[in-house]
């Protein structure tokens, strides 16, 4: 056992050997340390109590008690940082989009655990738990009606907003989104997820919103009312052709380390649309999004990163900030009238 471990983790997962891999890659982490392991909700439930643990990994299928209902339960009584850690494909990609609803943080893909090579998983694990163990888990605040959308017009139809999110950004763009009008300009979304994950959540968001949102499929046409997500493991970017714009879809090389990237997006947008553009960075740990906001900034666009006190992890925003990238620092409920405000003004 550690001395003086910095983040106390909890496992609950209803498979023994993937217990038993978690347990072994957390635990190379010096500042980190397994205080359980839980292979249903009622063990759980127990651990929590007993422990009070830092953070929580949770598989979403588990006998008796799913992980659903086990984290929906767990907000209520003892609200903890979760990692979901399930599968992303299928139904599966919507139970974890609800997880993700009912407030875990983050997620990573079973798909990422190759057990012959566990090193870059290892990785990515530490990375996912010291972002989120000192997150905040508070009640979401009441919905509020949005001044400025009833009756929104723009004169400038050469405006294009793009929004970039990471950890925390499935729930943050959903809120920002929830409140834009039906005939808002185009909108164009880079989110790190990967593939399997995106048709899902830009369903739900179309679903949920008055935009018309969909998986941005390459050569297609940017319009009015529509918003474009970028798909997992694709980077997203925009040209003009001609009056109109038109979404740029390819696998090639990670930016800032990822794909998609929100640097990639954001240098396509400033570029493309110049002082026409409007850039949003919403949570996320890292730094991609931070030097394409700049580049926005530069190009006479106007820029927007969300506060520290409302992001899930204060990452992507903060490194923005330190570089001066952002016209406005803004409190996340506040940024769709900003943005309105932002796009009758351009």
């Amino acid at each position: 056992m550690k001395a003086n471990p910095v983040i106390s983790v909890l496992i609950v997962d209803d498979s023994v050997t993937i217990c038993n891999v978690l347990k072994k890659a957390i635990e190379l982490h010096p500042a980190m340390q397994v205080v359980g392991i839980a292979h249903d909700a009622f063990q759980a439930k127990e651990l929590v109590n007993r422990h009070k643990p830092d953070v929580i990994t949770l598989d979403v299928q588990m006998p008796e008690v799913d992980g659903l209902r086990f984290l929906e339960k767990l907000m209520k009584a003892r609200p903890t940082p979760v990692v979901m850690f399930s599968s992303l494909t299928g139904k599966n990609s919507d139970v974890s989009l609800k997880a993700l609803e009912l407030g875990a943080v983050d997620f990573i893909p079973k798909s990422q655990l190759d057990l012959y090579n566990t090193a870059p998983f290892t990785k990515l694990l530490h990375e996912k738990l010291l972002s989120v163990a000192n997150t905040k888990i508070t009640t979401k605040p009441r919905a509020l009606p949005i001044p400025g959308r009833e009756g929104f017009s723009y004169k400038n139809h050469d405006v294009v907003v793009a929004i970039g999110a990471s950890t925390g950004g499935t729930e943050a763009i959903k809120q920002v989104m929830q409140n834009l009008p039906s005939n808002f300009p185009p909108v164009v979304v880079a989110l790190h997820m990967p593939k399997g994950f995106t048709e899902s959540y830009a369903n739900r968001l179309d679903a949920l919103t008055a935009l018309a949102v969909r998986e941005a499929c390459d050569g297609e046409r940017l319009l009015a009312g529509h918003a474009y997500i970028a798909p997992g493991d694709h980077h997203l970017r925009i040209v003009r052709k001609g009056v109109h714009y038109e979404a740029s879809v390819l696998q090639d090389e990670k930016v800032t380390g990822h794909r998609p990237s929100v640097d990639a997006l954001f240098l396509s947008v400033a570029e493309a649309a110049g002082k026409s553009s409007i850039g949003i960075l919403l949570t996320g740990m890292g730094k991609d999004g931070a030097s394409g906001l700049a580049t926005i900034k530069q190009a006479g666009g106007h820029t927007l990163v969300q506060d520290e006190a409302s992001c899930v992890v204060y990452g992507m925003p903060k490194e923005a900030a330190k570089i001066n990238a952002h016209c406005e620092q803004v409190a996340l409920e506040n940024i769709p009238v900003r943005v309105m405000s932002e796009v009758k003004r351009r």
